[in-house]
């Protein structure tokens, strides 16, 4: 009985010490919402008034629709498919590339933010193929964002994505606006809206990256013709040699499917702009369909 009691007792401090764990959190993610909006707010309304029943939510609903002239288009999935369906028929270039946290922070080191800031909040990049502090492989990658023919951005507003496309591209000399935009989440669109089966059907992919054994195995199985396969793909250092493994099979594939972190804006970019062929950067979307049953997309 004594054992069961101190149990309980050692049990009931437990208990309070997650209950004030649980306060402190709940207090904490209050200031925030409140230092992060609703402060704004109470900053912005002009003196002698009240907001009244105006919630945070009214007044940023309007204020971005009094924006919308300001805001940037995006072509969707089927304008997308649409721009390769056409780019394919006529033998015109084309590269889709996208942006995510891992490139605008790639982009954003020494420009925007510090370099050992970005290695430090960061430390994803190196897998994802590039180390920095690299100015070469940034020059590199602004480069290949510049000549890109659509290159999709991110919608969210987390902190290293959406808040940072600007202040990266502008650290880069890049005026956004020039830019021709999607979602950076389009390879996703296209495949689960099946025209990413129909951009493939009656053409030859070439697929590149680490998962690309894999990936040209599926979609060999589920009836795509894949005429050419390159892999690994070991960051900025080995994006000359894949394109010159690209180049001595030119003739052979009419799509390249590029899954290479980083190096994939590079890789499609310039896929496109010296041998004129049609490229979509890929993604995580290579592992998801590597792993996808014999015979299914």
């Amino acid at each position: 009985m004594r054992a069961a009691g101190a149990s309980r007792a050692a049990a009931a401090p437990d208990r309070a010490e997650t209950g004030r764990c649980a306060a402190w959190i709940g207090e904490a993610l209050e200031r925030g919402r409140y230092e992060g909006g609703e402060l704004l707010l109470e900053q912005a309304a002009p003196p002698g008034f009240s907001l009244g029943d105006l919630t945070l939510q009214d007044v940023i609903a309007a204020g971005v629709d009094a924006l919308r002239p300001r805001l940037l288009p995006l072509i969707d999935a089927v304008g997308v498919f649409r721009e390769f369906e056409a780019a394919l028929a006529e033998g015109r270039p084309l590269s889709v590339v996208r942006l995510g946290d891992g490139e605008l922070l790639a982009l954003a080191h020494d420009t925007v933010y510090e370099a050992e800031a970005v290695r430090r909040e960061a430390p994803f990049l190196a897998s994802a193929g590039m180390s920095v502090p690299d100015h070469a492989a940034r020059e590199r990658l602004a480069a290949a964002v510049r000549q890109a023919s659509i290159v999709g951005v991110p919608l969210s507003r987390r902190k290293h994505f959406g808040p940072l496309l600007g202040p990266a591209l502008a650290g880069n000399g890049i005026d956004i606006r020039s830019l021709r935009l999607t979602e950076s989440t389009i390879n996703y669109s296209l495949y689960q809206t099946g025209l990413l089966a129909r951009l493939l059907q009656g053409r030859r992919a070439l697929v590149i990256g680490n998962a690309a054994p894999g990936m040209a195995e599926r979609l060999t199985q589920a009836g795509f013709a894949v005429t050419g396969v390159i892999a690994p793909v070991r960051g900025f250092a080995d994006i000359d040699r894949v394109i010159g493994e690209a180049a001595a099979i030119r003739d052979h594939y009419d799509v390249a499917l590029v899954a290479a972190g980083i190096p994939a804006v590079v890789i499609a970019s310039q896929l496109a702009a010296q041998f004129g062929k049609a490229a979509l950067d890929f993604g995580h979307l290579a592992d998801h369909l590597a792993s996808r049953p014999p015979g299914e997309l």
